[in-house]
């Protein structure tokens, strides 16, 4: 047993040396960029294919998938720093390290959201049939990154003995931070090496979103309007955000205040997600894709 194996000790499941990067020529790549990028692919695979079932061009699609992963980055990169200010304050240049960490989806939606409008506006393409087609795309992206978070030993949850608890070996966390008081008090050692046991939030998600996806894949062939599969997203997707992140032990607060700011937000995608079907199923049934 060694500081990089991990454990989910009630499957009676031992993964033995689980790195964090591999080396190739002298260069460190790590999993997680190396899931990041088979994520981009696939998603970028999936946007391509249904826009040719909905009558986009796939060059468009493309110009406008390029685009929105771009600004996507750099808004995830803000709405981190943002809500994570006193981690960069007095080193403004550690912003720019993103080999450490510190990407948040919700900022990716919105920069991507933001590149999407303004290249739909140039090309003159429905917004929100192609926020339809992002909708898939981010949740392939969301199911491969969390497994990311899975090789950096990051973004898991609370204490937990139950049957998927995850076992992490203490030395192992990237930030002690995370780690609570009731862990310490539950260390579970195997061979001599402390292991925390949590719940595995990054498995939690990963799957969440996979339902998500697999019920959008089924309900696109009856949705009812353009931008229905992007709001059932928001919705479903801030519904299983919520719990989990209630979960986590590394979340983003408000300023000044307890309240994670991810729970705010996906309870304001609920809300805004619900309203919004309501209103279009009522005003806009001329709205109907017809490709």
């Amino acid at each position: 047993m060694s500081d990089q194996s991990i454990l989910f000790p009630n499957l009676h499941i031992t993964l033995e040396h689980v790195g964090k990067n591999i080396s190739i020529g002298g260069f460190s790549i790590a999993y997680y960029g190396i899931i990041i990028a088979c994520g981009m692919i696939l998603a970028m695979y999936l946007m391509l294919h249904e826009a040719k079932r909905v009558g986009i061009k796939q060059e468009d699609m493309l110009d406008i998938f390029i685009y929105a992963v771009i600004v996507g980055v750099v808004g995830a990169r803000l709405y981190y720093v943002m809500f994570s200010w006193d981690l960069y304050k007095d080193n403004l240049v550690s912003i720019f390290f993103l080999r450490q960490g510190g990407l948040a989806i919700y900022g990716g939606v919105i920069g991507g959201l933001i590149a999407i409008f303004i290249t739909c506006r140039i090309k003159k393409i429905n917004f929100w049939k192609v926020t339809d087609l992002a909708a898939m795309g981010v949740l392939v992206g969301q199911i491969c990154g969390r497994w990311g978070n899975f090789f950096n030993r990051e973004v898991f949850g609370g204490y937990s003995d139950g049957l998927l608890a995850m076992g992490l070996p203490l030395d192992a966390i990237r930030s002690m931070e995370d780690v609570t008081e009731e862990m310490l008090q539950n260390l579970l050692v195997v061979d001599g090496v402390e292991f925390i046991t949590v719940h595995p939030t990054f498995l939690y998600e990963s799957l969440w979103n996979l339902g998500v996806l697999l019920f959008l894949l089924w309900y696109r062939k009856h949705q009812k309007f353009y931008g229905e599969l992007f709001s059932f997203y928001l919705l479903l997707y801030g519904i299983g955000r919520f719990w989990i992140e209630g979960v986590r032990t590394d979340q983003l607060k408000i300023p000044g205040t307890m309240i994670p700011v991810s729970q705010v937000v996906a309870i304001i995608m609920i809300i805004g997600a619900f309203c919004y079907m309501v209103f279009m199923r009522k005003t806009h049934k001329q709205d109907l894709p017809t490709s």
